[in-house]
């Protein structure tokens, strides 16, 4: 195979699995690990993708990148629909407690499998998310509590000071708290100085801590961590992680639940 096929293929793979590992890349193509750095080396100078430690993720992983609320709707829809109805398991059937919901599309999933339940009542519910505070404010009978601070639009969530405080201040039973990566060294992991730390808070805060994240967050690493996965108790995901971040799932006695 010449080397241009490689970075054609390399490319493909990229594209379906959002990160490639040079020693995976030798095995499949039967060349040395020397080759396949040159062959990525090449394709980062070219934009294609970008190097990390053990390998290459695609450009639209940069460490600082955060896509909007619409295009993170239209992303994964069925996957965190999924996500979301397994992770209410950690309620079990007679949960009565509080509950607080992070902000993101895929703990709105959790609160869109949530509903009926809060619907019935007790039940208490506190987020700090304008979109997921106004979907479940149409509730019947929901009991719901909104955190306030300076708004981000990007994210329609609030942060800051004053929300970060409020957030300490409280003690849910149990969290359900999205990421933009989960990785074996890094953690959980987000671009937004401000996001990071209500999370950090959040996580902090809860009695039980349950991070839903679909597969495309695995390995990944962004700019600002917030809780190492000796922090969480459950990852809710669709698809089972590498071998190494397993490991460490494993290691920080995190339980994994796909959906």
């Amino acid at each position: 195979m010449y080397a241009t096929e490689r970075h054609e293929q390399i490319e493909l793979l990229l594209a379906a699995q959002g990160r490639v590992g040079v020693v995976e890349l030798a095995e499949r193509f039967d060349v040395t690990t020397e080759t396949i750095r040159r062959d990525l080396d090449h394709l980062e100078s070219s934009g294609a993708l970008r190097r990390v430690h053990g390998g290459a993720v695609g450009r639209e992983r940069a460490s600082t990148r955060e896509p909007s609320l619409a295009e993170r709707l239209e992303h994964h829809g069925r996957a965190k629909e999924a996500i979301g109805r397994r992770a209410l398991d950690a309620l079990g059937p007679d949960f009565t407690g509080s509950v607080f919901l992070d902000a993101g599309t895929t703990t709105a999933a959790v609160a869109t499998a949530l509903a009926p339940r809060v619907a019935r009542g007790h039940m208490e519910v506190v987020t700090h998310s304008l979109t997921l505070g106004h979907a479940l404010a149409a509730v019947p009978g929901a009991s719901l509590s909104l955190v306030g601070g300076r708004v981000r639009g990007l994210t329609a969530a609030a942060v800051g000071a004053d929300t970060v405080r409020a957030v300490a201040g409280l003690r849910p039973d149990v969290a359900f708290v999205g990421t933009n990566g989960v990785s074996a060294t890094f953690g959980l992991s987000t671009p937004d100085p401000d996001e990071a730390a209500v999370k950090r808070a959040i996580v902090a805060s809860a009695r039980r801590v349950v991070v839903v994240a679909d597969a495309e967050k695995l390995g990944a690493e962004l700019l600002v961590g917030f809780a190492s996965l000796s922090d969480i108790d459950v990852l809710v995901t669709d698809a089972a992680p590498d071998a190494e971040l397993a490991d460490a799932l494993a290691e920080a006695d995190v339980e994994v639940w796909l959906a």
